[in-house]
This record gives C-alpha cells, structure tokens and sequence, in this order.
C-alpha cells in the first residue's frame, strides 16, 4: 500500500514537471540526486566525473520529461539514463573488456571466503578494480542487471560480460586478501 501511495506521489511530480513546475522539478532532484549520483561514482569511480554525469542526466530527464511513458517509475527510468551516460563516458575512456570464449570461463565458488568481510573493506576493495571489471561487477551485483542486459548496455557479447565478472571476483578477492595482511 506505501509502495503504491509513493508512485502516486511521485507521479504527481513527473505531471507537475511536465506543466513546467519548478518545484516539482527540485522535488525530484532532492529525492533522486543521491541514489543516482552514488550509482554513477560505483561505475566511474570519480566523484567529479559522477557530479557530472548527475546533473546531466537529471538536465536530459527534465528536458526530455514528456517522453516518460510511466512503463516504469521515474526513478527506474532516470537510473537508466544514469548509467548510459556512465558507460558511455567509461567507452569514450576507452575502458577494455575482454573477449573471451564461453569455454575459457572458470566458476569459483567463493561464498565461504567472504565471511567476516567488512561492508567498507568490499567497497574499497571495488573501487580498486579497473574499470572494466568494476563497471560489470557493479551493473550485476549492486545494481542488479543480468548478463544479457550489461551485455546490452555495454555493446559486448554476453560471453564477454560473464568473464569480465568472474575475472572482477578473483580480482576482488585478491585485492582484499592483500589488503587484509596491512
């Protein structure tokens, strides 16, 4: 029932940016600005490069409001023009992703090492991946893409998604078992 009373609220505001309501405009920055900004710092990891990338998606959502279908929330819509624009940035800097045959994949089963990590130790540990796999190990595990749809989003076969996330564990856990003998 408070799910549905929320999408109604925040319905309201999309009609009221639609009619050209500042205040509804402010309204959803307020409510979405630090999701979408933490969004985008998980996959650029940089704080300037994140800024920007929040307020230029926020300036094509409020310019291109009148598109939004409601198909999905407003937020779920904005999140996906947050990480494009993410992507699109990390393409433009050239992030590699390997390509690999699905044969060369190795699955590890690394459930038990994670015990006893601490939540900011994984988040240092991300932000310590290159690009490539820190952008993929984020779109699978926090943001909650599959295989299919990074694949998509990124303009690489699914093959590829799969290694760069396996390849994004190992190196993980290797950054994080170094880091824990500091």
């Amino acid at each position: 029932m408070e799910s549905t009373i929320l999408y109604e609220q925040y319905a309201d505001l999309v009609q009221k940016c639609r009619e050209g309501d500042s205040r509804g405009f402010k309204q959803l920055y307020d409510h979405y600005s630090g999701a979408m900004y933490n969004t985008s710092l998980r996959i650029l990891n940089n704080t300037v490069e994140a800024e920007d990338i929040l307020q230029e998606s926020f300036m094509d959502a409020f310019r291109n409001i009148h598109s939004f279908e409601n198909k999905s929330s407003f937020g779920a819509w904005l999140k996906q023009i947050v990480i494009n624009k993410s992507i699109n940035l990390l393409k433009k800097k050239k992030i590699t992703l390997i390509e690999t045959n699905a044969d060369e994949i190795e699955c590890e089963n690394t459930e038990e090492e994670g015990a006893g990590w601490k939540v900011q130790q994984v988040k240092d540990a991300i932000k310590k991946l290159p690009d490539g796999y820190r952008t993929t190990l984020t779109l699978y595990l926090l943001e909650g893409y599959d295989h299919e749809e990074i694949a998509q989003i990124m303009g690489v076969a699914e093959s590829t998604t799969r290694t760069q996330y396996i390849r994004a564990k190992k190196k993980l856990l290797e950054i994080i078992k170094s880091g824990s003998h500091e």
